[in-house]
């Protein structure tokens, strides 16, 4: 990797003695006795942790926040993540005194219109899905689809079926075997065509009375909507087996279908994607799931119901799997997500669809004629081209354009995914963005393909970092306690 400029890192500036606060001396017993914390439990010596000044570490972390490309920034079309803008009114609502100095175990009669927010918002969502049972604990989108297969598993369990396979689409986000398999299912993949759905004849040789859910997304990875999707729930149906539908491209289809009117029976959202949750940096995130009534009763507990209009967290729920996340969830985000839906009402909601999958189709119309679109000249939220055509011409990868982007003033959209198109960039420009930006970032595009080879082999050329070893960093990440 080359740094262009330097990038300090607080044990480079950390000098022995500095202090960014000084606490006051310490008035209750320091040594933590035996009984309390084992001896073999303690440290010989506290870890050496940098020491700075305060104005040096405020310093460090605002230049560190100007070398960030983020969606306050630029223009951040990364396919299947939906990183569009989220408007900061959403943001100072959910930090309001009323929702923020909040505690979870004040008593429920102190937070009633918190609770009111909740169980509304669960109403909300459960007419968007169609889907009317919802819970609102699960922490992520994985965090969701894992929770929904918990709830699978239990349905089964309590009607006395053992079922072992879960189906999934070999375009499926890699989310969905992960969450299989950590709820106790065998994954079995299922082909797509190459025009992009879901094989059914590959689909019918893989349906038998042990499958309990076939996963799907749909809109997919591709940014293509799955006309099929009816059939293969009657299947799915009439073997016994469950629908569960990864909600991750909702927004390419708010206010337009719902997923329980066409036979899922299962689904996450990703409000931290689609409703205006902040997105990127670790988190947090949320993942609710909506489910069919007759799954409702195995939902984690407590869900937020009504009586009488008084609200109370509902803990008496036999069947329930359980909590799956501390308190009411992360209420932050699903407050974002509450303000969002107010906001844009129906109508406003299925706007949102309408102009992401516009702003998509536009962007594709203009990037097709540069990198060609395998699967056509149409798309919902999102789509994909390749550059292997490229590749073979003058040995640009996917990898140099998306690198390149950056010297552009362009984020790179997602690359090698999915992997059944080569050379794949994933492409979402969301609903959020400008005409200008989306011909600003076409025309970049095009000047980057008409560059000399060595150019793009050497990108990003405007970064403190050029390109770091990423498989290298994912397997031997850099623990750094030690100054020297």
């Amino acid at each position: 990797m080359r740094n262009t400029q330097a990038v300090h890192s607080l044990f480079e500036l950390s000098k022995s003695g500095r202090r960014a606060a000084r606490l006051p001396v310490c008035d209750v017993p320091q040594q933590p006795s035996a009984e309390t914390v084992p001896a073999d439990w303690l440290a010989d010596a506290p870890p050496p942790l940098p020491e700075i000044a305060e104005p040096d570490l405020v310093r460090h972390f605002t230049n560190l926040s100007t070398l960030n490309m983020s969606v306050d920034t630029h223009f951040y079309p990364l396919g299947s993540c939906t990183m569009k803008y989220n408007p900061k009114r959403n943001e100072r609502l959910s930090a309001l005194p009323g929702f923020a100095d909040l505690h979870p175990y004040q008593p429920e009669d102190t937070l009633q219109g918190l609770l009111q927010l909740l169980f509304e918002l669960q109403q909300m969502l459960g007419e968007i899905a169609g889907l009317p049972a919802v819970s609102l604990q699960p922490a992520a989108g994985a965090h969701g689809e894992l929770t929904a297969l918990m709830v699978a598993a239990a349905y089964f369990r309590d009607v006395g079926q053992r079922r072992t396979k879960v189906l999934a689409p070999d375009s499926a986000h890699g989310t969905n075997p992960a969450s299989a398999r950590m709820a106790g299912f065998e994954t079995v993949t299922v082909r797509s065509t190459a025009g992009g759905a879901v094989d059914l004849d590959d689909l019918r040789g893989k349906l038998d009375e042990r499958i309990a859910v076939f996963m799907i997304t749909n809109p997919n990875t591709l940014g293509l909507f799955d006309g099929q999707v009816g059939q293969i729930a009657d299947w799915v149906h009439a073997r016994g087996g469950l629908i569960y539908l990864d909600g991750a491209n909702m927004n390419a289809i708010l206010g337009v279908t719902r997923p329980g009117d066409f036979g899922a029976d299962m689904m996450h959202f990703n409000p931290h994607k689609t409703f205006s949750g902040p997105h990127g940096g670790g988190g947090p995130g949320a993942g609710p799931i909506c489910v069919t009534e007759k799954l409702g009763a195995y939902l984690p507990a407590p869900v937020v119901a009504c009586d009488g209009g008084r609200y109370r967290l509902d803990a008496e729920r036999p069947k329930s799997i359980g909590r799956v996340r501390s308190f009411f969830g992360n209420v932050g985000v699903l407050i974002r997500a509450y303000c969002y839906l107010r906001t844009h009402g129906p109508e406003g909601l299925r706007a949102v669809a309408e102009n992401a999958v516009l702003n998509a189709n536009y962007l594709l119309s203009r990037v097709q004629h540069i990198l060609p679109v395998p699967q056509g000249d149409r798309c919902m939220h999102e789509f994909v081209a390749s550059a292997a055509a490229l590749k073979k011409a003058k040995g640009v990868t996917a990898m140099d354009l998306a690198k390149r982007l950056l010297d552009e003033g362009f984020h790179a959209p997602t690359v090698y995914f999915p992997l059944t198109v080569p050379e794949a960039m994933m492409i979402e420009p969301t609903e959020t963005e400008s005409k200008e930006t989306l011909d600003a970032f076409a025309a970049a595009l095009w000047r980057l393909t008409e560059e000399e080879p060595e150019a793009l082999h050497d990108a990003p050329h405007t970064t403190p970092v050029s390109r770091p070893d990423e498989v290298q960093a994912a397997r031997k990440p850099v623990l750094r306690w030690n100054a020297d």
